[in-house]
Formats: C-alpha cells, structure tokens, sequence
C-alpha cells in the first residue's frame, strides 16, 4: 500500500490509476437501486448443494491494516467496534500491524493491538523498511535511489525482526507471525527485494526468527515472488505462511497449483487489499459494495486463502467510515467475518449456483455458515440442500441490501438438511445453521474417546516439532498449536499430550477433540486430519480461561514420543 503521509488522496489517486491498469475488473457504476419486488421478477436457481463433511481451508479470520503514523489511531471505541462480533459490528478476528524502522516507533500501534488480542483477535506485522543503517541505494531503471538491504546486513534484520515480536510480546502481544517484508515487488516507496534475495534471506537467516515467517507479500500476487520459495526446499523450510496481495489480480489467476502441490503443512493468507478502488469516500457507493461481496467469495473459493485483509480499518474507502461507523464495503466483510469464525473449515458448496449468484459454505462443530451474495437486479429462489444430514429446525439468516446493514431477519425452516429462501436483488445473506449428527470438525470441547472404541494411532518414529501462541486477555486466552511431522512416515492417528498450567480451563477449541478440560490433556485428531504425512503440520487450537496464570506447557508428546518445542 502507497504511504498516505501528508497528501493521502494524491497517493491514493497515484496508486488507484497504477493499479486499475492492471486489472480488467472494472467498477460497477455507483447508482443506488432498491431491492426487487418478490414474485413475477424472481428468478430460480439451481440447488446450491452443501456437504458439511468436505472440508477445505481452516479460516484464520478476516481483518485490516492498522497504521497510526500514515492514518491515525482507531479510538478505544472503534476498536471495539472493528472487533468486536456483535450486532453491529465488523467481527474482525486478524488485525495486521506495520514494524516500525525505528524501536521509537515501536508503540505506535500498541494499544489497538492489545485491544484487539483482548477481544480474541490475530495479529501479525509486515515491515516497509529495515532500519537506515542496513540499507544501500542502488539504481533501478529510472529510479535511481532505489533501496535495498545491505546482504551484510541479513543476520541483523532478522535479529531486528526478532527485537520487534519480543517488544510486542512483552507489551501483552503474541504476534502470530511476522512479514520479511510488505510488496517487495511494487517498492517504488520502500525496500526492494528480488525473489532471489528473499530466497538466500529465507534459507539462511529466516530460521532464527522467533514467529512464524510470512513471505513474499507481493503486490499483485505474482507468482514468480513466490514459486522460487515453493520450490526451494531449505527457503520452504524457514517459511510459514506463503502471503499475498490481491491489488488487480485478476480471478483466473487467483487459484495456486503450486502451492497445492509444494504447500503441505504451510499457510495461505490474503494479507492485504481494498477493491474495486480506493475512490474517496466510495466505502457506501451502492451496489458498488457488492463486488466486495464478490471479491471475498473468489478469495475464499477459489484462492483458498485462509484470511482476507483490507487496507485499512478505518478509511473513506473501507470497512469502517472516518467517523467510525460501519460502511456498506465494510458490511460486506461482517457477512463473513462476524459468523465464519477463526478455526471453522470452508466445506464444499455449489459455487455459482445461478448467474450472478454466489456460495460458499463454512463450519465449526455442528455449526454451517452459508453466505450467498446475489448480485443480480431481481431476487433469486434459491435452494440449499445439506448433504449427510437430516437435520431439522430454524436457520438465522443475517442480510445487507441498499437499505440494510448486516441486518438480523426472521428465521427460515429447514427440514432434512434442506431449506429454499428469497435472495432479495442485489443483497448478501448469511445462514446459519445447526446439522448435529454429520462428521467435521469441531470447535467445541468434546468428550474423551474411550481407547477401545478406535485403533492405536501410529507414529513417524522420531521427535515432532510444535510451536504454541498465546493471545492472552485478562481472564481469558487462545491458544495456537502447530504440529509438524518431522519424520519420514506418515503418522495415522495422532494424540497430542500436555499439561495445562494451575488455573488454566479449555472452554472451546477447532480440529481436534481435548479431555479433559485442564490438568493433564490430550487433544486427539479428528476425521479429517488424523494422517500427517512427512513435513506435514497440523494446526489446532482452543480457548480457554485462566485466573492469572498465563504459563504455557513446557511439553508435549504426540503419541508418546517427547517433542521438540520451536
């Protein structure tokens, strides 16, 4: 993202005409049309076809970028409102953060950080700049200060890196992981890195960094940033997260084979966006919004990211206005981000049910999240069948049109897993619904499985590795867990043993079941992750409460074999 400094709508215009070029997604004419009349304009659709037991991507959340030095501060209340997962408010659950060059700067954006983690928010950081010290200029084309860093000064960056995570740890901030650098690619306005450079940085210095490693962060997802990463076993090694920009991509190149093939055990995140523009004051430009609705759907379904982040919380043309009030784009992201919470799973759905018409699907524990964005001009009947389910009852059914905002409607009947309901014109609904008695994962603490009642869980033989994060609050916490087959078998099975510290009490957690609740526990996996195949992880977590110790497990063994703690 350009720096806003003392001009932000001039930087904003220089990026928006750099990056419209690119695409050819053009925007949707701002003009306002009020939701079709039910009845001779109601087109049908095809059954848009659930199956709860598929399960793709583990959602880590949706969010946006705070920058205090470029845009100022959020306020204590529009924290609470980015963060916050109740009516009215956006649900944000990732809070993306910038590393300051110099330690000074380092506090800028504590407190919304903090305040996030409290209500039980993710949040990483992505540096602009080395510190001056480690930087030399160099000519690139027609620029003739183009800056990058110094190979000199490798070890120190990551040390510098590293300095940034232990001041936000010791300041009550868990950072979940941290960028080698933000649009290495587009650094007209900061540090350029080729992906040869960011390659010999990965392989030789990233694995001394203390969080997990995200990289290469490039402006428009370009996959020559990152297919050298993916294809470089040692550089793939000291890498967590493979994150991305979306400024212009087109949705043809959205989808990553090569992640899929190379990718096991690492993460794919949307690490920043905003779409279609950053027109000024275009957050509420109606039905414009839609293509957010849109954006995100493709992001989800077709790139499989696990997060999606916009640039930046509070923006004329983002999520929340300037006077801190959601916009219409910004509902457009609580559709998701309020009700597919981090750890649920996006299972399979009919994606395009009916032109214009778009599905995704999402679960956590007996939970299925269904959001449909219906972008034609008249409303749509629309089916949704549930497979492996005959689950009856109400569905709670949330929706943004013109006229409203994430707005509670009345319930809709289900009956065996099946329920058809109206998608007014032009509008986003969200579904919620319970299908008890189907397999998936489970966000929630579930009983201990009597050891009689499946065989013994196999092993790979040698010391796996996990890493556990803590975001903590003051009576509450989550916890991370990531656990890598270090081994040169698959491991069928897996039962992950520790001890929670004196006070410490598991009230919900994702992809796997824990018994009991405190003391000594064992989280053993569930249907859709029990094989890890060698080099694999396994991401699982809970939350939990705690009366003020906050301690982590100091061991771990999974399935009797001591592991190494990263």
């Amino acid at each position: 993202m350009t720096q806003d400094r003392n001009e932000p709508a001039s930087g904003e215009r220089r990026l928006l005409s750099r990056r419209v070029v690119l695409t050819a997604m053009g925007a949707v004419p701002v003009v306002t049309v009020a939701a079709s009349v039910m009845g001779a304009t109601e087109a049908a659709a095809a059954a848009a076809n659930i199956n709860p037991s598929a399960s793709r991507q583990t959602i880590r959340g949706f969010g946006g970028m705070a920058h205090a030095a470029w845009i100022g501060d959020l306020t204590a209340a529009q924290r609470d409102t980015a963060f916050g997962a109740g009516e009215g408010r956006l649900g944000f659950s990732v809070l993306r953060i910038p590393v300051g060059e110099n330690q000074a700067d380092w506090g800028r954006d504590l407190a919304t950080a903090k305040r996030a983690v409290e209500l039980g928010a993710t949040v990483f950081a992505s540096p602009w700049n080395p510190p001056a010290s480690m930087i030399e200029t160099f000519t690139r084309g027609s620029q003739t200060n183009a800056k990058r860093l110094r190979y000199s000064s490798y070890g120190a960056y990551a040390q510098h890196l590293n300095d940034f995570t232990t001041y936000m740890r010791n300041n009550g901030v868990n950072l979940y992981g941290i960028s080698v650098q933000n649009e290495p690619d587009y650094a007209t306005d900061w540090t350029w890195w080729t992906s040869a450079e960011m390659v010999r940085f990965l392989r030789e210095n990233a694995g001394s960094i203390s969080t997990r490693v995200i990289a290469p962060e490039s402006f428009q997802y370009v996959k020559s940033m990152s297919d050298p990463i993916l294809n470089d076993s040692a550089a793939l090694a000291n890498v967590d997260i493979i994150g991305a920009h979306l400024y212009g991509t087109s949705y043809a190149n959205f989808p990553y084979p090569l992640f899929k093939q190379k990718g096991a055990g690492k993460e794919l995140w949307m690490t920043e966006v905003y779409y279609p523009n950053s027109t000024a004051n275009a957050g509420d430009a109606w039905p414009e919004a839609l293509d957010v609705g849109e954006h995100i759907h493709h992001a989800m379904v077709d790139a499989e990211f696990q997060t999606y982040i916009w640039w930046t919380i509070r923006r004329s043309y983002g999520p929340m206005r300037e006077d801190g009030q959601i916009s219409k784009r910004g509902a457009m992201m609580a559709q998701f981000a309020r009700f597919v919470r981090p750890g649920y799973v996006r299972i399979d759905a009919t994606a395009n049910p009916a032109s214009n018409v778009y599905v995704s699907a999402y679960r956590g524990g007996d939970t299925v999240v269904i959001v449909a964005v219906n972008k034609n001009t008249s409303s749509v009947s629309q089916q949704f069948a549930l497979a492996n389910t005959t689950a009856s009852g109400s569905v709670a059914n949330w929706l943004t049109d013109a006229s409203r905002n994430v707005a509670p409607q009345g319930a809709v009947g289900m009956s065996n897993g099946s329920f058809t309901v109206t998608l007014p014109a032009r509008s986003v609904t969200t579904f919620v619904a319970n299908v008890s008695g189907t397999t998936s994962p489970s966000p929630s603490v579930s009983p201990p499985v009597s050891p009689s009642s499946s065989p013994p869980p196999s092993s790979g033989g040698t010391a796996p590795r996990v890493t556990y994060t803590m975001s903590t609050w003051s009576t509450g916490f989550t916890a991370n867990i990531s656990v890598t087959n270090t081994g040169t078998s698959a491991i069928n099975g897996w039962t992950l043993a520790f001890t929670l510290p004196s006070g410490q009490s598991i009230t919900s957690g994702w992809n796997a079941t824990y018994s009991p609740s405190s003391g000594q526990v064992s989280a053993r996996n569930v249907s859709y992750n029990g094989t890890l195949a060698p080099g694999a992880t396994v991401d699982l977590g809970f939350q939990a409460t705690h009366t003020g110790n906050t301690a982590e497990p100091t061991a771990f063994t999974l399935n009797g074999i001591a592991c190494t703690v990263a």
